[in-house]
Protein backbone atom coordinates (compact mmCIF):
# COMPACT_ATOMS: atom_id res chain seq x y z
CA UNK A 1 0.00 0.00 0.00
CA UNK A 2 1.37 3.46 -0.94
CA UNK A 3 2.34 5.89 1.78
CA UNK A 4 -0.51 8.24 0.89
CA UNK A 5 -3.13 5.52 1.25
CA UNK A 6 -4.88 5.63 4.61
CA UNK A 7 -7.68 3.56 6.04
CA UNK A 8 -10.94 5.33 6.75
CA UNK A 9 -11.77 6.54 10.22
CA UNK A 10 -14.98 8.55 10.30
CA UNK A 11 -16.52 6.57 7.48
CA UNK A 12 -15.84 3.28 9.26
CA UNK A 13 -17.65 4.69 12.30
CA UNK A 14 -20.58 5.87 10.21
CA UNK A 15 -20.99 2.45 8.63
CA UNK A 16 -20.55 0.37 11.78
CA UNK A 17 -24.19 -0.63 12.21
CA UNK A 18 -24.70 -1.72 8.60
CA UNK A 19 -21.34 -3.51 8.35
CA UNK A 20 -22.21 -6.03 11.03
CA UNK A 21 -23.49 -9.43 9.95
CA UNK A 22 -27.01 -9.25 8.63
CA UNK A 23 -29.48 -11.57 10.32
CA UNK A 24 -30.39 -14.69 8.38
CA UNK A 25 -33.88 -16.05 7.93
CA UNK A 26 -35.12 -19.62 8.04
CA UNK A 27 -34.81 -21.36 4.71
CA UNK A 28 -38.42 -20.71 3.78
CA UNK A 29 -38.34 -20.78 0.01
CA UNK A 30 -35.99 -20.07 -2.86
CA UNK A 31 -38.64 -18.50 -5.06
CA UNK A 32 -42.04 -17.70 -3.61
CA UNK A 33 -43.47 -17.22 -7.10
CA UNK A 34 -42.75 -20.82 -8.03
CA UNK A 35 -45.05 -22.46 -5.50
CA UNK A 36 -48.68 -21.57 -4.82
CA UNK A 37 -48.60 -22.56 -1.14
CA UNK A 38 -45.43 -20.62 -0.48
CA UNK A 39 -46.83 -17.65 -2.35
CA UNK A 40 -49.92 -17.65 -0.15
CA UNK A 41 -47.73 -17.87 2.95
CA UNK A 42 -45.70 -14.93 1.71
CA UNK A 43 -48.89 -12.91 1.21
CA UNK A 44 -49.94 -13.53 4.81
CA UNK A 45 -46.51 -12.43 6.01
CA UNK A 46 -46.67 -9.40 3.71
CA UNK A 47 -50.01 -8.27 5.16
CA UNK A 48 -48.53 -8.44 8.65
CA UNK A 49 -45.44 -6.46 7.65
CA UNK A 50 -47.50 -3.88 5.76
CA UNK A 51 -49.48 -3.20 8.94
CA UNK A 52 -46.33 -2.68 11.02
CA UNK A 53 -45.01 0.69 12.15
CA UNK A 54 -41.43 -0.58 11.82
CA UNK A 55 -41.28 -0.77 8.03
CA UNK A 56 -40.38 2.22 5.79
CA UNK A 57 -43.12 4.27 4.15
CA UNK A 58 -42.88 2.56 0.75
CA UNK A 59 -43.97 -0.70 2.40
CA UNK A 60 -46.63 0.54 4.83
CA UNK A 61 -50.07 -0.53 3.68
CA UNK A 62 -48.56 -2.05 0.52
CA UNK A 63 -48.53 -5.86 0.78
CA UNK A 64 -47.46 -6.18 -2.86
CA UNK A 65 -44.22 -4.30 -2.15
CA UNK A 66 -43.70 -6.44 0.94
CA UNK A 67 -44.11 -9.66 -1.08
CA UNK A 68 -41.32 -8.56 -3.41
CA UNK A 69 -39.10 -7.70 -0.44
CA UNK A 70 -39.82 -11.12 1.07
CA UNK A 71 -38.89 -12.83 -2.20
CA UNK A 72 -35.59 -10.94 -2.41
CA UNK A 73 -34.85 -11.70 1.24
CA UNK A 74 -35.46 -15.42 0.70
CA UNK A 75 -33.23 -15.47 -2.36
CA UNK A 76 -30.43 -13.76 -0.42
CA UNK A 77 -30.97 -15.59 2.86
CA UNK A 78 -31.40 -12.48 4.99
CA UNK A 79 -34.20 -10.89 7.01
CA UNK A 80 -37.12 -9.32 5.07
CA UNK A 81 -37.00 -6.37 7.48
CA UNK A 82 -33.35 -5.82 6.58
CA UNK A 83 -34.29 -5.72 2.91
CA UNK A 84 -37.07 -3.23 3.60
CA UNK A 85 -34.76 -0.96 5.56
CA UNK A 86 -32.09 -0.93 2.87
CA UNK A 87 -33.89 -1.34 -0.47
CA UNK A 88 -35.68 1.79 -1.67
CA UNK A 89 -37.55 2.79 -4.79
CA UNK A 90 -35.72 5.73 -6.37
CA UNK A 91 -37.19 7.13 -9.59
CA UNK A 92 -39.19 3.93 -9.92
CA UNK A 93 -36.16 1.67 -9.59
CA UNK A 94 -35.38 -0.68 -6.64
CA UNK A 95 -32.09 0.60 -5.23
CA UNK A 96 -29.86 -0.33 -2.30
CA UNK A 97 -29.00 2.31 0.25
CA UNK A 98 -25.36 3.31 -0.06
CA UNK A 99 -24.41 2.10 3.41
CA UNK A 100 -25.92 -1.33 2.74
CA UNK A 101 -23.66 -2.07 -0.21
CA UNK A 102 -20.57 -2.87 1.83
CA UNK A 103 -22.54 -5.04 4.24
CA UNK A 104 -23.85 -7.04 1.28
CA UNK A 105 -20.29 -7.58 0.07
CA UNK A 106 -19.18 -8.77 3.51
CA UNK A 107 -22.12 -11.13 3.78
CA UNK A 108 -21.63 -12.58 0.31
CA UNK A 109 -19.21 -15.05 1.93
CA UNK A 110 -16.56 -14.39 -0.71
CA UNK A 111 -14.37 -11.90 1.15
CA UNK A 112 -12.90 -11.07 4.53
CA UNK A 113 -11.08 -7.99 5.86
CA UNK A 114 -13.17 -5.60 3.79
CA UNK A 115 -11.67 -2.11 4.04
CA UNK A 116 -12.28 1.34 2.60
CA UNK A 117 -8.94 2.87 1.65
CA UNK A 118 -8.52 6.58 0.96
CA UNK A 119 -5.89 7.94 -1.43
CA UNK A 120 -4.56 11.40 -2.21
CA UNK A 121 -5.00 14.58 -0.20
CA UNK A 122 -8.36 15.62 1.14
CA UNK A 123 -9.79 18.60 -0.69
CA UNK A 124 -7.81 17.91 -3.86
CA UNK A 125 -9.21 16.48 -7.13
CA UNK A 126 -7.07 13.35 -6.67
CA UNK A 127 -8.62 12.61 -3.26
CA UNK A 128 -10.42 9.32 -3.60
CA UNK A 129 -11.25 5.91 -2.23
CA UNK A 130 -11.30 2.25 -3.20
CA UNK A 131 -12.54 -0.87 -1.47
CA UNK A 132 -10.22 -3.79 -0.89
CA UNK A 133 -10.83 -7.22 0.59
CA UNK A 134 -9.19 -10.60 0.97
CA UNK A 135 -10.56 -13.44 -1.13
CA UNK A 136 -11.63 -16.44 0.95
CA UNK A 137 -10.75 -18.86 -1.86
CA UNK A 138 -7.30 -17.58 -2.88
CA UNK A 139 -6.21 -15.48 0.08
CA UNK A 140 -5.26 -12.69 -2.35
CA UNK A 141 -6.05 -9.05 -1.67
CA UNK A 142 -8.61 -7.81 -4.20
CA UNK A 143 -8.89 -4.09 -4.95
CA UNK A 144 -11.90 -2.42 -6.49
CA UNK A 145 -11.90 0.54 -8.93
CA UNK A 146 -10.83 3.89 -7.53
CA UNK A 147 -13.32 6.71 -7.17
CA UNK A 148 -11.94 10.25 -6.94
CA UNK A 149 -13.41 13.70 -6.53
CA UNK A 150 -12.12 14.52 -10.02
CA UNK A 151 -14.21 11.64 -11.37
CA UNK A 152 -17.23 12.83 -9.36
CA UNK A 153 -16.92 16.32 -10.83
CA UNK A 154 -16.35 15.08 -14.38
CA UNK A 155 -19.43 12.86 -14.13
CA UNK A 156 -21.52 15.73 -12.81
CA UNK A 157 -22.22 14.10 -9.44
CA UNK A 158 -20.88 17.03 -7.41
CA UNK A 159 -22.57 19.92 -9.18
CA UNK A 160 -26.15 18.65 -9.33
CA UNK A 161 -28.71 20.29 -7.06
CA UNK A 162 -28.82 18.85 -3.53
CA UNK A 163 -25.78 16.67 -4.12
CA UNK A 164 -24.42 14.92 -1.02
CA UNK A 165 -21.02 15.02 -2.72
CA UNK A 166 -20.84 18.66 -1.67
CA UNK A 167 -21.59 18.08 2.02
CA UNK A 168 -20.49 14.46 2.66
CA UNK A 169 -17.69 13.71 0.17
CA UNK A 170 -15.96 11.18 2.43
CA UNK A 171 -19.07 9.05 2.81
CA UNK A 172 -20.01 9.37 -0.85
CA UNK A 173 -16.54 8.21 -1.91
CA UNK A 174 -16.88 5.15 0.33
CA UNK A 175 -20.40 4.35 -0.90
CA UNK A 176 -19.47 4.60 -4.57
CA UNK A 177 -16.23 2.64 -4.07
CA UNK A 178 -18.22 -0.17 -2.45
CA UNK A 179 -20.70 -0.18 -5.34
CA UNK A 180 -17.88 -0.31 -7.91
CA UNK A 181 -16.20 -3.19 -6.06
CA UNK A 182 -19.45 -5.16 -6.01
CA UNK A 183 -20.10 -4.54 -9.70
CA UNK A 184 -16.69 -5.94 -10.65
CA UNK A 185 -15.94 -8.62 -8.06
CA UNK A 186 -19.28 -9.89 -6.69
CA UNK A 187 -22.23 -8.58 -8.73
CA UNK A 188 -24.55 -11.24 -7.30
CA UNK A 189 -24.35 -9.50 -3.91
CA UNK A 190 -26.42 -6.61 -5.30
CA UNK A 191 -28.92 -8.85 -7.11
CA UNK A 192 -28.55 -6.63 -10.18
CA UNK A 193 -29.82 -3.50 -8.37
CA UNK A 194 -28.03 -0.17 -8.35
CA UNK A 195 -27.45 1.91 -5.23
CA UNK A 196 -29.73 4.85 -4.54
CA UNK A 197 -26.79 7.24 -5.10
CA UNK A 198 -26.07 5.70 -8.51
CA UNK A 199 -29.68 6.09 -9.63
CA UNK A 200 -29.85 9.73 -8.54
CA UNK A 201 -26.50 10.60 -10.12
CA UNK A 202 -27.34 8.78 -13.34
CA UNK A 203 -30.66 10.58 -13.62
CA UNK A 204 -28.94 13.92 -13.12
CA UNK A 205 -26.48 13.03 -15.89
CA UNK A 206 -29.30 11.97 -18.26
CA UNK A 207 -31.29 15.14 -17.59
CA UNK A 208 -28.22 17.27 -18.30
CA UNK A 209 -27.52 15.34 -21.51
CA UNK A 210 -31.14 15.65 -22.67
CA UNK A 211 -31.14 19.38 -22.03
CA UNK A 212 -27.86 19.72 -23.93
CA UNK A 213 -29.27 17.77 -26.88
CA UNK A 214 -32.42 19.88 -26.93
CA UNK A 215 -30.30 23.04 -26.94
CA UNK A 216 -28.19 21.74 -29.80
CA UNK A 217 -31.22 20.72 -31.85
CA UNK A 218 -33.26 23.85 -31.20
CA UNK A 219 -34.18 25.63 -34.46
CA UNK A 220 -32.39 28.86 -35.17
CA UNK A 221 -34.37 32.06 -34.89
CA UNK A 222 -35.57 33.41 -38.19
CA UNK A 223 -34.70 36.99 -39.03
CA UNK A 224 -37.78 38.71 -40.39
CA UNK A 225 -35.59 40.74 -42.78
CA UNK A 226 -34.57 37.52 -44.53
CA UNK A 227 -38.17 36.66 -45.47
Amino acid sequence: MCANETKTTTTETALTQTEQSLPTTPNLVNNIFGDVQQFESAQRMARLLAASDYVPEQYKGKPANCVIAIDIANRMGISPLTIMQNLFVVRGKPSWSGQACRALIENSGKYTDVESVYIGQEGQPSWGCFLQATSRTTGNVVKGPKVTMEMARNEGWVTKSGSKWQTMPELMLAYRAAAFFARVHCPSALMGFQTAEEVRDLEAEEVYRDLTDVTKEAPKAVNIDDL
